[in-house]
């Protein structure tokens, strides 16, 4: 097997070879390996070595120390970035996900015991010739979740991993393993002592996933959600969520799938307890806002013009799984945008300094805001022509209550 010119490893393959004519060995493992073989997108690319932290610093000029005391740098070769473990055995994990301490070793055999999955412990050398010490590529070929060696054990170092059997079940379509289920059930508790960023990053991928009802189906088997935040106080919730929803892209589009099934949920709360970002929540209040704005005056030029066309997709996803009878497309969404007379606000045909200049007596204040809010809506949805003489005999019959 040839993999010179399989992207990305193309590149890739100049870390091996540095690597390995400096005496050490070098293989590409894990994911990467794993998606190769099943002939998917490949994503990061990871290194295993028998060479030692230090002297990968030596051999290459642009080393990122991200993890070192773990024995894992960033190589930084023709622009990319490439994540570099040395061989090595993990001691305790007191913190439920790293080791307490690594002892490097001089074969990758042991090196790959110590990983997740068997489809994860699979490892290629630079000529394609594969190592799996774990009936990995049959699993693989099969479309099993497996641990590598005792489950429990594996998930008890980080819990985790019972999360990445759910979101690889999601991913592949893969069916998991009967006795990984066993073990996931007996450790899934552990769950609630990991940080919830962890959490939330496994569950974006979970729900933006090909086949998210198929994941779907082993988080309602394990009851794993139990144990994540806000449905452990909410245990109904997840089976309100139908099994044929399609893959949803961000957490913000699933805080507004979850809120709108219980508004009694706020965003905020949801943002709050799975600890997201502010963007996050913008997106999230953005969706909610405008699907109930779609209820009322369905799909209207203000909402379409209030709407981010980055969230066009969103909202058509949403609507969809709400609303299976009304045929929005994105299409029509942005031809509708194309034909609206301004894009923003900044296109009126009148400003602030405008106003003050009609009002020349009133002091500045909120009714500004309000006016112009007004402008802007009359404009969007035909109610007055986005022209400044127009604009202004408006105001005139529409004057704005000043306190």
């Amino acid at each position: 097997m040839n993999i010179m010119f399989s992207t990305p490893f193309n590149k890739a393959i100049k870390i091996l070879e540095t690597i390995e004519n400096h005496q050490h060995q070098a293989y590409f493992v894990g994911g990467c390996v794993r998606d190769y073989l099943l002939q998917r997108p490949i994503g990061d690319i990871d290194i295993a070595t028998s060479a030692k932290p230090e002297a990968l610093q030596e051999m290459f000029h642009s080393i990122i120390p991200v993890g070192i005391e773990h024995g894992t740098v960033i190589v930084r070769y023709d622009k990319e970035s490439y994540e570099v473990t040395t061989f090595r055995v993990d001691g305790t994990y007191t913190d439920q996900r790293h080791p307490d301490g690594v002892t490097y070793i001089n074969n990758i055999d042991k090196d790959l015991e110590r990983r997740d999955f068997t489809i994860n412990a699979l490892a290629m050398d630079i000529n394609g010739n594969i190592i799996d010490l774990f009936n990995g590529q049959q699993d693989l070929t099969n479309g099993i979740i497996r641990t590598v060696g005792n489950g429990k054990e594996r998930f008890k170092e980080d819990p985790l991993r019972i999360i990445r059997a759910l979101r690889f079940s999601s991913q592949l379509g893969f069916t998991i393993d009967q006795v990984t289920i066993d073990h996931m059930v007996q450790v899934k508790k552990d769950i609630e002592s990991l940080a919830i960023e962890r959490i939330t990053n496994e569950f974006t991928k979970f729900f933006a996933s090909k086949y998210v009802g198929h994941g779907l189906h082993y988080l309602f088997e394990t009851k794993i959600y139990k144990h994540l935040p806000v449905f452990k106080d909410h245990e109904q919730l997840i089976y309100k969520l139908p099994t044929t929803i399609e893959p949803l892209s961000s957490f913000g589009e699933v805080i507004a799938v979850f809120h709108l099934l219980d508004p009694s949920i706020s965003v905020v709360n949801w943002v709050k307890s799975w600890k997201c970002s502010n963007k996050l929540k913008n997106e999230a209040q953005l969706i909610v806002h405008n699907i109930d704005r779609f209820k009322s005056e369905g799909l209207s030029r203000w909402l379409i013009y209030q709407l981010p066309t980055s969230l066009f997709t969103s909202f058509q996803r949403i609507i969809h799984l709400f609303y299976p009878e009304e045929n929005i497309t994105v299409e029509k969404m942005k031809r509708i945008k194309q034909l609206l007379p301004i894009q923003s606000r900044k296109e009126l045909a009148i400003n602030g300094n405008d106003i003050i200049r009609f009002y020349p007596d009133y002091s500045k204040g909120p009714w500004m805001k309000l006016l112009l809010n007004e402008i802007e809506k009359q404009v969007v949805t035909g109610g007055v022509p986005n022209n400044y003489q127009a604009i202004k005999e408006w105001i005139k019959w529409n004057p704005p209550e000043i306190n």
